[in-house]
């Protein structure tokens, strides 16, 4: 099986080889369809009428752009992609993203379907296959910059379960809206093969293209809403068991589930590996971020209104941001970027403005220790911003709650390192262990 992609080696969230983003939410036009767009029943601020049933994000991606050296491309091929979902319901819908892309986006077919049970990944149950239409047409283009919506499908999604979109691009088409870190294994077979069972796979990635979001909807007279984790690779899952779905947010929608049942809380990740709160990448000219920088994604304080206010039924946020502000500027960041913990807190209050302007509840998450890291991050300046933006976290009560992803991580006899039974290697990201301590640290009264 040849590889579709030529995987770049690089760090995972926030150092010297990290990835990954996104930009301003646009609604899409259905082209050929001379249809006006309308605002998405979900759209923050927006309430729908009562014949039109409310939607909750059970699964998101952040979506960034592609380095110039990244020149993947698909032509007269179909992708299968695998989702797992955090809650259930009768009724999905799914996002797709030509955000980043210079040139329309042409959609041939696109299909949904369960995972079958058993067998290959890139398997689906055929008794759930269901065709998705855009506007009522099986085809669509997306034009250069803008997301679009799919109709509404009848489907039953179990809470927890896997989800398999096939999109099949019949034109030439750049790869440039992904998400670059998927932690699953994702397929690319030759024609239009939507509709087939099983998969001959051409090759694989580890990237979700184009596909940045699922909702549901239950019918119920009182829907769930969504909790948003904004962050950097320790919440996209970096250093964590590829195809374990062992991020922290993955570790918190099974807490939610067993606490309050399948329909409690929707769970979306906007985590993106690299990415900052003040800065969008900025890559010393002739280094080899050049690279990879462009999948660090849009600083938070930019992409907040796609990524965090336009979700499908948001209610509230966890904000894990800080530490690639700080370990940044000197490595794959000019030292021109450097923050101090003033800076961090001034971007974190305008954050908690803007939830709170949409009606989010906001929590805030101390940064984890990293003293000792592989990728250049820690310096005693560094440490010291760290605890003056703990501190001021802990004990000013601009958010709505504090989570303490420190305390529950560091380690007692030097609380300035991770503990080793939750330091993957890097001394900076936590592994599997350490992920499943980050969502045991979050209250779940905060969610209810």
């Amino acid at each position: 099986m040849r590889k579709h992609l030529v995987r770049l080696r690089m760090p995972r969230a926030g150092g010297r080889f990290v990835a990954l983003l996104a930009g301003a939410l646009l609604l899409a036009t259905v082209q050929p369809t001379a249809a006006a767009s309308r605002p998405a029943p979900e759209a923050a601020g927006h309430r729908p009428s009562p014949t039109v049933p409310p939607w909750t994000g059970t699964w998101a991606t952040a979506p960034t752009g592609t380095p110039a050296s990244d020149t993947t491309a698909f032509e007269n091929e179909t992708l299968r992609q695998t989702v797992r979902v955090s809650i259930g319901g009768d009724r999905v819908r799914i996002r797709l993203s030509n955000e980043f892309g210079q040139e329309p986006l042409v959609i041939g077919e696109a299909r949904i379907a369960r995972a079958a049970a058993g067998g290959p990944a890139s398997r689906i149950d055929p008794r759930t296959d269901r065709p998705l239409t855009f506007g009522g047409r099986a085809s669509v283009t997306i034009p250069a910059g803008a997301p679009l919506l799919s109709d509404p499908v009848a489907l039953r999604v179990p809470a927890g379960s896997d989800l398999v979109v096939s999109i099949h691009l019949p034109e030439r088409t750049a790869g440039a809206t992904l998400h670059a870190f998927a932690l699953r294994q994702n397929y690319v077979a030759s024609g239009n093969v939507t509709r087939s069972t099983d998969l001959d796979a051409a090759s694989t990635n580890d990237r979700w293209y184009f596909l940045t979001g699922v909702s549901v909807s239950t019918g119920r007279a009182q829907e769930p809403s969504a909790v948003v984790t904004l962050g950097d690779s320790i919440t996209d899952g970096a250093n964590t068991e590829p195809g374990a779905d062992h991020r922290w947010p993955d570790f918190l929608a099974q807490r939610l589930r067993t606490a309050y049942g399948p329909y409690a809380r929707g769970v979306l990740n906007e985590g993106i590996s690299g990415n900052r709160l003040l800065h969008d990448p900025n890559p010393p000219a002739g280094s080899d971020a050049e690279n990879f920088a462009a999948y660090f994604g849009q600083a938070a304080l930019r992409r907040f209104d796609r990524d965090v206010a336009a979700q499908p039924g948001a209610g509230h946020l966890i904000v894990l941001l800080g530490v690639n502000d700080l370990g940044h500027p000197g490595t794959v960041a000019p030292e021109s970027e450097r923050v101090s913990a003033a800076d961090l807190i001034d971007a974190h209050r305008r954050l908690i403005a803007r939830a709170h302007e949409r009606g989010l509840k906001a929590y805030g998450g101390t940064i984890l220790p990293f003293k000792g890291d592989t990728l250049g991050f820690y310096s005693p300046a560094n440490e010291a911003a760290r605890a003056a933006f703990n501190h001021w976290l802990r004990t000013s009560g601009a958010y709505d709650g504090v989570i303490d992803f420190d305390r529950a991580l560091r380690d007692p006899a030097d609380p300035q390192r991770l503990l080793a039974r939750y330091d993957s290697g890097d001394h900076l990201h936590p592994n599997d262990a350490g992920a499943e301590a980050m969502a045991k640290a979050v209250p779940l009264k905060l969610l209810r």
